[in-house]
């Protein structure tokens, strides 16, 4: 399965982007074990405070036990006093048993003990002195304890600190390596992918270019822009193959139809011309008036048609007038002659400034002039018009070449031949895609008939000099 050349382009970075993110999420578990190590050393430093507070609390119970035991009387304050202190111990056992961090055997035991030094059970001196003295040892095995976790957690702190930045330095070195090296090698893949499938399209168009048209293999399937472009080229190259074929074909027929003319007018004419010669010194001659004059001269009058007849030929072979006078005089000579037969519609003829002074090469010239002359010849046999335009003009970077009339119309829908279209439109289609014009069919400007109109993209070298 190929790639699109966008997701070729994104994989790279989001490969990159992956593995950054796999290991900030390493460091982010990291993070939150040296966070829980801290919370126990937390706990650990309020449990160890909170002990320390009952020792503290213990030692003022256990020295007020003894002033109240040899006081000579009872005093009040000193109950409030324990009273106090009391709830000290009772929340300190309670803190504890919260923390979990005391063994539930020693914890116990402290309860226990706390539990009895309550002052609402009574207020005996000697029972408070001997409760204390079992409390104290306790209190003291639980801070040992709690400050034994302590050391053991800053020790392990300590190396789990030490090992984590090793091990995220490790780590990070290599998965940013890691990351650069994967990020640069999918991006040379792709790349030279690319870049060798871009060079073969290159060398193929430079290839069309030369003249040599070899499309490149056209792909089964289009998976990315560079099918398709592939595609693209291999299909450009069929159409230009078959309209440089129809070029050199309406070349080689113009070539054939001028060496035929020019046969005609070297060989031919010549020869035609010698005999009316020699008819017209045997016309003269007076031992020939009597008996073969009307003859001869009938004979002058056909040979002088033959060769008008041949001069048309000749014209409709190859015009001399386009390559004497140029294409809008050709285009003009041709209605005049036309208009000259009769059977023609009123005709009005324009050509615009700078048209006649163009350089355009001796194939297009002629092919507009085919054009124009059969697109005449359709409206002078099919349209029944009465009037007739036809213009040439340049117009923002084109020749455009408007016939216009105002006959009876048709349908303007492209067909090809044998499929209800005419051979003649077709041909002009044909005709104006082999030196790429654009040819439509549209409703005339009048009330009825129709406009037909070629357009022809002009090079800078073809209007240098022009006028206008």
């Amino acid at each position: 399965m190929r790639l699109t050349l966008k997701h070729q382009i994104l994989l790279a970075p989001a490969a990159v982007l992956l593995i950054m993110t796999l290991l900030l999420g390493f460091l982010q578990y990291n993070y939150w074990q040296l966070s829980l190590q801290r919370e126990q050393a937390k706990q650990l430093r309020d449990a160890f405070i909170v002990v320390a507070e009952a020792d503290m609390a213990s030692q003022r119970m256990h020295a007020l036990a003894q002033l109240m035991i040899w006081a000579p009387e009872f005093d009040a304050e000193h109950i409030k006093q324990l009273s106090e202190l009391y709830r000290y111990l009772d929340n300190a056992a309670l803190r504890l048993d919260s923390s979990a961090l005391v063994s539930s055997e020693r914890l116990a035991g402290f309860q226990e003990v706390v539990r009895e030094l309550d002052p609402r059970h009574g207020m005996k001196p000697e029972l408070f002195d001997e409760l204390l003295e079992r409390l104290r040892p306790r209190i003291k095995v639980i801070a040992e304890e709690l400050n034994l976790q302590r050391q053991q957690a800053q020790n392990l702190q300590g190396e789990d600190m030490d090992d984590l930045v090793e091990r995220t330095t490790f780590v990070g070195i290599i998965v940013l390596a890691s990351a650069i090296m994967i990020g640069v090698l999918l991006s040379l893949f792709f790349a030279r992918r690319s870049l060798r499938r871009i060079q073969m399209l290159s060398d193929s168009a430079e290839r069309i270019t030369r003249g040599d048209f070899v499309p490149p293999p056209a792909p089964a399937v289009v998976r990315d822009e560079l099918d398709g472009l592939a595609l693209s080229i291999n299909r450009m190259t069929e159409q230009l193959i078959r309209v440089v074929a129809a070029e050199k074909l309406l070349e080689g027929a113009e070539e054939e139809r001028r060496r035929i003319a020019m046969d005609i007018h070297d060989q031919t004419l010549a020869d035609l011309a010698a005999v009316l010669r020699g008819l017209e010194r045997m016309g003269g001659n007076p031992a020939c008036n009597g008996s073969c004059g009307p003859t001869v001269h009938a004979i002058e009058a056909d040979l002088r048609r033959a060769i008008a007849n041949l001069r048309t030929v000749m014209d409709d072979l190859h015009p001399q007038t386009l390559d004497i006078l140029g294409l809008p005089a050709a285009i003009e000579a041709h209605l005049e002659r036309m208009a000259e037969r009769g059977d023609f519609p009123e005709f009005h003829f324009l050509t615009g400034d700078g048209v006649a002074d163009l350089r355009l090469p001796r194939l297009t010239q002629v092919t507009l002039y085919r054009i124009a002359v059969e697109v005449v010849h359709n409206v002078q046999r099919h349209a029944g018009a009465t009037i007739l335009e036809v213009g040439l003009e340049r117009r923002a970077g084109l020749l455009v070449l408007g016939i216009e009339d105002n006959g009876r119309g048709f349908d303007f829908a492209p067909r090809r031949p044998g499929l209800g279209g005419g051979r003649g439109l077709y041909n002009i289609r044909e005709r104006a895609r082999a030196i790429s014009a654009q040819v439509d069919w549209g409703p005339a400007r009048f009330s009825s008939g129709t406009r037909f109109e070629l357009r022809l993209p002009l090079e800078a070298d073809q209007v240098k000099g022009a006028k206008g």
